[in-house]
């Protein structure tokens, strides 16, 4: 595996393997080693079927559903376990602005860790590019370790005790969506986080925040999201961020737990269809 730096601070190119076949043990712990650096590794002219992708993520653990959890119903693609990114409703059309997919859309556009309202959260994410628009609809990701180690030092004294909760259901709401249910808050329950964790990869502290984060645990609601608005502002910064060009047949792989990500404007008129597959946080 060869690997080539994208950014100053993190992200890279990775080539030299064929993800469509399994991964012998120590191009696997190469590879695991190269997130832990990198935390986000670009893979070109990898196209990948959807049982190639799935076998793929389960070299990496148990695989994770986020919300599919709590929206079981019908599923456009052959396995539960990849998550449709598209604007491509059930019949294989793209979907009109009011449809309710658009709302997961729009949601992905907020900058985020996947599954962090949970606990196991995800790991690994890895999102296979199948029909990109000509124009728009790029991934950003910005590397929360660096954001964490450039703030100042009494910010970072102050939140180091802090714990923020995070909903699976927050991004939702506030985009307007009215459907979801009591049932699905009972599936998906708020949990907490610390607003400043260690990176289990490479031993760094991490500045936990994104677009889940509801509030600060033990501060008035205004105080807390502002101080919640501010840290993602930090952490969002240029400097700190990598942004991918999509092509078809690429395959990107993050590590969730100290990274944020974000889709990017795009004709919503014009197909946009990306797999994702996700790892479970699990030693």
């Amino acid at each position: 595996m060869q690997v080539q730096p994208l950014h100053p601070l993190f992200a890279a190119e990775a080539s030299g393997l064929d993800l469509r076949r399994p991964l012998p043990p120590r191009a696997l712990a190469g590879l695991v080693e190269a997130l832990d650096r990198h935390a986000v590794l670009v893979w070109r002219n990898q196209p990948l079927g959807q049982d190639e992708q799935v076998a793929l993520a389960r070299q990496f653990g148990p695989l994770d559903l986020g919300l599919l959890k709590a929206r079981r119903g019908p599923h456009r693609l052959g396995h539960e376990a990849l998550i449709d990114i598209s604007n491509v409703t059930l019949e294989g059309e793209v979907a009109p602005r009011e449809h309710a997919r658009i709302v997961s859309t729009l949601a992905n556009q907020l900058w985020h860790s996947d599954s962090s309202f949970q606990k196991p959260a995800a790991r690994y994410s890895m999102l296979s590019a199948v029909v990109v628009p000509a124009q728009g609809g790029d991934t950003e990701f910005c590397d929360l370790r660096a954001a964490y180690e450039a703030l100042p030092e009494d910010l970072k004294r102050e939140i180091e005790p802090l714990r923020a909760q995070h909903s699976a259901f927050h991004t939702r709401l506030w985009l307007g969506d009215s459907s979801v249910s009591e049932a699905q808050r009972e599936v998906l329950p708020p949990v907490e986080w610390p607003l400043v964790r260690i990176h289990p990869g490479s031993g760094r502290k991490v500045l936990w925040v994104g677009a889940h984060a509801t509030h600060v645990v033990g501060r008035t609601l205004a105080e807390g999201r502002m101080l919640l608005a501010e840290l993602l502002e930090h952490a969002t910064q240029r400097e700190f961020i990598y942004r991918h060009r999509w092509r078809t047949g690429d395959l990107v792989m993050w590590d969730n737990r100290c990274t944020l990500h974000r889709g990017r404007r795009f004709d919503l008129s014009q197909r946009r269809e990306l797999r994702r597959t996700t790892t479970e946080d699990v030693a």
